[in-house]
Order: structure tokens, then sequence, then C-alpha cells
């Protein structure tokens, strides 16, 4: 028992990340209190969700994991498959921001939230990148980019590039969902209509479905980095590489079709909503008289 314990312990500590993740844990449990006190209580599914979001986003930078990915070109592409598609989802499903903002004291909330949220540069650089083109192009060109043969090599020998890269999938994996996933159509300032968000996941699903059958199929070991690093298991480069390919060809793809009909449904939430807005202001029918 005591032995497996200790994959769980930080490989290679950061405090950030467990700053991160322990702050964003405290937070939730005080701001879902705080609610509670309110009366208005926080679905236990989106608890479920935000904490098992946290956590494999936490297993994925901290704990044994992370010395996997950096010897296994399939487990790294496990690791990015959590910070870039599944942990974000569930955070963003969970619609943690009330929770998390109730969880701040009152004077952080009045003094630093509050004013940073109001700040015009901010809200811009927002706008910026979570209009629909810019965010296809940053979410499906971060894994083209840091999975070009010569960067990723750089990538996994320096320790400054290697948390850029993870600290940049998770972060814009965030960001992506949470305009492919938001009940408002309105995200950045600009009309994110929910067929813009299906056409925005069916191509960055295409673009993924290309890149991950490419490094399927390929004969050549495009990742001799894994040789210098040293396997963690004796898996041939082939294999190695055919293997961490589909990990980017199925999984993503599957997770775009489930963005779609989670739009799908948000579409049709909204639709009937209004109907049901108008069918409340519509003047009743007349009475014929017999």
């Amino acid at each position: 028992m005591l032995a497996s314990l200790q994959y769980l312990l930080p490989w290679d500590f950061s405090p950030t990340v467990l700053a991160v993740c322990g702050l964003s844990a405290v937070l939730y449990v005080r701001g879902a209190a705080a609610l509670g006190r309110n009366g208005i209580a926080t679905a236990a599914w989106r608890s479920v969700a935000f904490f098992t979001g946290l956590t494999l986003g936490y297993v994925a930078l901290q704990t044994y994991f992370d010395y996997l990915s950096q010897h296994m070109f399939w487990v790294h592409r496990l690791q990015h498959l959590v910070l870039h598609h599944i942990a974000p989802v569930l955070l963003v499903a969970a619609a943690p921001g009330q929770v998390l903002r109730q969880g701040l004291p009152r004077w952080a909330r009045q003094r630093l939230v509050d004013p940073l949220a109001r700040q015009g540069v901010l809200r811009h650089g927002l706008h910026v990148v979570q209009h629909p083109v810019i965010a296809l192009v940053l979410f499906v060109g971060l894994i083209y980019f840091w999975l070009t043969p010569a960067v990723h090599f750089t990538a996994m020998l320096d320790a400054d590039r290697y948390l850029l890269m993870n600290w940049s999938m998770a972060l814009d994996g965030i960001l992506f969902w949470w305009l492919m996933l938001a009940r408002r159509q309105r995200q950045g300032g600009l009309a994110v209509g929910y067929g813009v968000r299906i056409l925005v996941l069916c191509v960055a699903a295409l673009l993924q479905i290309l890149l991950g059958a490419y490094i399927t199929l390929h004969d050549a070991v495009l990742y001799d980095v894994y040789g210098i690093c040293g396997r963690a298991w004796a898996v041939s480069p082939a294999v190695d590489q055919q293997l961490g390919g589909l990990l980017t060809w199925i999984p993503p793809a599957m997770m775009s079709g489930l963005g779609v009909i989670v739009v799908l449904r948000l579409a049709l939430h909204d639709s009937d909503r209004r109907r049901g807005r108008s069918a409340a202001r519509a003047p009743g029918l007349p009475i014929a008289a017999p």
C-alpha cells in the first residue's frame, strides 16, 4: 500500500501546481458553503465534475505520471489529452465561476477580482483569444506546434520549455472549451452562435484526425527524443509512436463529437425556453360565442 502511494507523490515538485490546485479546492469548498448559507445549493454533479477535473490535472502534472510522460511518447499524448481536453471539459461543465468568487474573502473580491474583471486591457485580450477563428487556431495550432519533431525534441529536454508546453495546453484547453460549452451565446464581445461552435468543433476534430493519422501511419520514428531519455518500458519506438498517434487521432475526435452533442443540447434548451417565453407573452385566444 505504501509503495503504491509513492506514485501519487510529486515527481518534480511544482509549487505553482500545488498552489493553483490547492487554492482552487479551498475556494470551491468555501464558496459552496457560503452559497449554501444563502439558500443557493451547488449541484452535486457540478462539484464532482470540478474536483474530478482538478484531480486529473494535478495527477497529470505532479505525480509519477509526469515522469512516465517524459519517457514514453504515448503517455505524453495521454497527458496532453487530459490537460487539453478531459480536465478542461470537466472544469467548464462545473461552471465554478460563481462558487469560486464566493469563496474569496470579501476584500479580495472588492479590491482585486472585481477591478480586474473591469479592466479594459484584460477584457480586450480575452475578447481577442476567444474569437472563434483565433480560438480554433490556438487550440489546434498548439497541438501541431508542440508535436513538430524539432520543437518537441527541445521541449522534452528543456525544463522551462516543458513547463511552458504543459501550461499552455492546460490554459488553452480551458479557454477553448469555455467558449464552446458556455450556456450564453455571447463570448468575448462576439455573437458565438451554436452553429459556429459546431463548425469549429468539427474543423478541430478533422485537423486532429489528420495529425494523429500522420503520426500513426508514418514509417520513420518522428520522436527519437524518447530514445535519448530512455523509455520507461520495453516498447519499440514504432509501437510507442503508433500508440501516441492513436491517442492524438481518436480520443480528441471523440471529445469534439461529445462537444457537438452538448452544443446541440444547449441549442434545443434555449429554443424550448424561447418558445416558453413567447407562449407566456402571447395574448389569450378569444373564445368563440356559441
